[in-house]
């Protein structure tokens, strides 16, 4: 049995299946991922555009795509959440991690565009980790 996700915004108005398994788990450093992730990196899922279901709110989806290259996203038009989008090509969907609520069974296939890596994003992996936001920082 393939694995089943949902996934959703932040406001819930759009909600959605998708069905595994992936075909590719990237995490991009590209800038214009940077850019529309407003982080260090995107983390990508990708699978063939039969492999969606969408429950509702797809009347609320826009997608915004960068001229003069292949890069789009698309976006819950109330919250701005990241949600699956189809290439230009309707080839594949590419399926922002975050966006899933069921947990993710595959790791991340590679690092691309690691060149456009941000500094402060390197060598982290020394930082102190807290379960929740730390006392005091609010």
């Amino acid at each position: 049995m393939r694995p089943r996700y949902s996934g959703s915004c932040l406001c819930g108005s759009i909600r959605f299946d998708v069905t595994g398994p992936f075909d590719g788990f990237y995490l991009c450093y590209c800038k214009h991922c940077q850019k529309d992730s407003g982080s260090a990196h995107a983390a990508s899922l990708f699978i063939p555009p039969s492999n969606i279901f969408w429950h509702c709110g797809q009347e609320l989806l826009t997608t915004y795509r960068l001229p003069g290259s292949l890069h789009q996203k698309s976006f819950c038009q109330q919250c701005g959440s990241p949600v699956p989008s189809l290439d230009n090509q309707h080839s594949f969907l590419m399926v922002p991690a975050g966006c899933l609520d069921t947990p993710i069974l595959q790791t991340p296939d590679a690092k691309i565009f690691v060149s456009r890596q941000v500094q402060w994003s390197k060598g982290i992996h020394h930082l102190v980790e807290f379960d929740e936001l730390p006392k005091g920082k609010t």
